[in-house]
């Protein structure tokens, strides 16, 4: 059975809340709600650097998963993409998790349909389900244990060697930890909208133009990007990398540009060019993340909605996988 992945237009969104009066102190008014709520505002590094500015906790995807789980606030507003808020949820079933738009999904769990999953499945009876975090609760669901891009090959490296191994969604990621480990995986054939466009050509323009700076990129990103790359990461590893390798300065970084507000504010100063994407952009922007506003996040907390839920059946066989991921750190 050949697998092709579907294709999902990007967002269209259409406002449907209420203008906020541009008067409002939102930092203020998010401030008293976030008391009033007890809640806690988890944030994801690709987020508008405002937003992570006000957020309790800013990470990548498996530390805002072990922030979750460890959480004992009673709402969580998690600003990030859906398929993040719902792992918030399966972490906490008994607490109301909400988002700032219900619109912003992801490239990558859209394009792995559960339904057009279990068929392909099905030609891999014995194989071990390694999902990445960026899928639907449903696909979570069907999985064995879920990874992260920053645990990934240690997952992949815990499952016996003896045991045939299913790998999704991320083609790219994928391949990229077969060849750290030396596993054979199949892989299902998805990728993201951000780190596809990445390409060679351009890299090698750019790095051109600054001959002395590095370039670091996401396993996401394709095999001819990785291979120039001198320093390959998760979001938090490449943030990490930028601060703590002090006797370099400029830093070319193929990854969305969320990740460079942090960067610059680690470590001031220090000079970090955005690769520019195949679609002749200036900057690679994930539309689904930049989704999420201060102005929506007010009202997310002002009125505990969007609210995110998870089904019930689907939820405790999502937890398992999840908390597999969780305990090997």
């Amino acid at each position: 059975m050949t697998t092709s992945v579907p294709k999902m237009p990007l967002p269209i969104h259409i406002p449907d809340r209420e203008i906020i009066d541009p008067s409002i102190d939102l930092e203020a008014e998010i401030a008293r709600l976030k008391k009033e709520r007890n809640a806690i505002i988890l944030a994801h590094y690709y987020q508008d650097g405002e937003i992570q500015d006000i957020a309790d906790f800013v990470g990548d995807s498996l530390a805002l998963s072990q922030r979750a789980k460890g959480t004992d606030a009673d709402v969580i507003a998690f600003c990030g993409v859906h398929f993040m808020a719902e792992t918030a949820k399966i972490l906490n079933m008994g607490k109301t998790v909400i988002m700032p738009d219900s619109d912003a999904g992801c490239s990558l769990a859209d394009r792995c349909p559960p339904d057009v999953f279990s068929e392909w499945m099905e030609q891999y009876p014995d194989h071990v389900v390694v999902s990445y975090i960026n899928t639907s609760a449903s696909i979570k669901a069907l999985s064995d244990i879920i990874c992260t891009s920053t645990n990934a090959v240690r997952v992949v490296e815990s499952i016996p060697a003896d045991k045939k191994i299913v790998f999704c969604p991320d083609r790219h990621l994928g391949r990229w930890v077969m060849k750290q480990t030396g596993r054979e995986m199949v892989l299902w054939p998805g990728f993201c909208v951000v780190h596809e466009q990445f390409t060679a050509r351009k890299l090698v323009k750019l790095k051109r133009l600054h001959p002395t700076a590095q370039l670091i990129a996401h396993p996401e990103c394709e095999q001819s990007v990785l291979d120039m790359a001198d320093y390959i990461g998760s979001t938090n590893q490449l943030i990490n990398y930028v601060v703590d390798t002090t006797d370099v300065d400029s830093f070319i970084v193929a990854t969305e540009m969320g990740v460079m507000h942090q960067m610059r504010k680690r470590r001031p100063g220090v000079e970090v060019i955005g690769a520019e994407p195949a679609s002749g952009c200036e900057c690679a922007v994930c539309p689904y993340m930049r989704l999420n506003t201060m102005e929506k996040l007010y009202l997310a907390l002002r009125d505990l909605k969007p609210e995110v839920h998870v089904p019930e059946d689907i939820a405790k066989r999502a937890l398992a996988p999840v908390e597999k991921m969780l305990a090997l750190g």
